[in-house]
């Protein structure tokens, strides 16, 4: 199995986190999210991925290269113009020698078995999505056969009910064709017109997994917050033991201060006497003041806090 990594992103709604860092290295519980991706992939047997890069692509270069081996080959296909998200499948897919490869966002995190997924291919369609019931992001319409019928858009006539793409996807080569050219190109607008003119797009429907994005501050809370409290068990061998809070190696929590209610803290973090915190994530080396109290905040890494706030990105 050969899989494309779709993280060339900007990762407009996470500002200012994402001024500074790729939305694919945001650590999750302390792990990069594209080093989780990974070894999802080489659980499932992937031999070989490419990841497409543009915004700060050279700190995913870096990261890539920072350890021996990821236990598969892996390939960049760095975009200077972002080509969006059809021209960036686009150059993987030639990339990854134009054969059928899963693809996978790399803001999203799920526990799906992607061999299987590989496996249930439709091998008639130009790609295969996973789809799975999670409003409000149900905007895609199949057919009784389980062919996509529309995306976004409702069509003419009734069919099931909708449901939500996963960014997880199995894609056939005849689907590259679809995305001609060199410039940007947008992979719904590429589903749609060849829906409409008569080819197939299958899908798979995934039930009972576990699944959330991180596109957005609210949703990197909120899967700190699922992994603490033990809802995806079967990604705990990607991650350390969950805990809550979760205290990184090398961090220093004083005397009278609270972590409740999902905290997580990187590597060298110091927090002060008396300081409260909740539901918070803390980044590398930063550091909290005595009687400090962050309620849903993100506090970047280094950062020095000296004042309390709620709901917050402090960068």
């Amino acid at each position: 199995m050969k899989a494309a990594i779709l993280a060339a992103g900007l990762g407009t709604r996470l500002r200012p986190l994402t001024y500074h860092r790729p939305k694919a290295l945001l650590p999750v519980l302390n792990q990069p999210l594209l080093s989780v991706l990974l070894a999802q992939l080489k659980k499932w047997g992937c031999t070989e991925a490419a990841v497409n890069t543009h915004h700060l692509a050279g700190q995913v270069r870096e990261f890539l290269d920072s350890r021996a081996s990821w236990g598969l080959e892996l390939a960049l296909s760095h975009e200077p113009e972002i080509l969006g998200t059809g021209g960036g499948l686009r150059g993987l897919g030639n990339l990854l020698g134009r054969e059928t490869f899963l693809a996978i966002n790399a803001d999203i995190l799920t526990d799906l078995d992607l061999a299987a997924v590989f496996r249930l291919h439709h091998p008639d369609a130009l790609a295969t999505l996973v789809l799975h019931h999670h409003p409000p992001f149900n905007n895609v319409w199949i057919d009784k056969c389980g062919r996509v019928v529309a995306v976004g858009q409702p069509p003419d006539r009734p069919f099931r009910p909708p449901l939500a793409y996963t960014g997880v996807q199995v894609v056939s080569p005849e689907m590259l064709a679809h995305l001609s050219g060199d410039g940007p190109c947008d992979l719904v607008s590429a589903w749609r017109e060849a829906i409409a003119r008569g080819e197939t797009i299958g899908s798979i429907l995934a039930t009972g997994l576990f699944w959330q994005d991180l596109g957005t501050p609210a949703a990197y809370l909120k899967v700190h917050r699922l992994l603490l409290e033990g809802a995806a068990p079967r990604l705990a061998e990607f991650f350390p033991p969950f805990a809550d809070p979760l205290i990184g190696g090398g961090a220093r929590v004083e005397d009278g201060a609270v972590l409740s209610n999902s905290v997580c803290l990187g590597q060298e973090v110091y927090i002060g006497a008396g300081a409260r915190l909740e539901n918070t994530v803390v980044w590398d080396r930063a550091w909290i003041g005595p009687g400090v109290a962050l309620a849903d905040c993100i506090v970047g890494s280094a950062v020095k806090v000296h004042a309390a706030a709620q709901g917050k990105i402090l960068v």
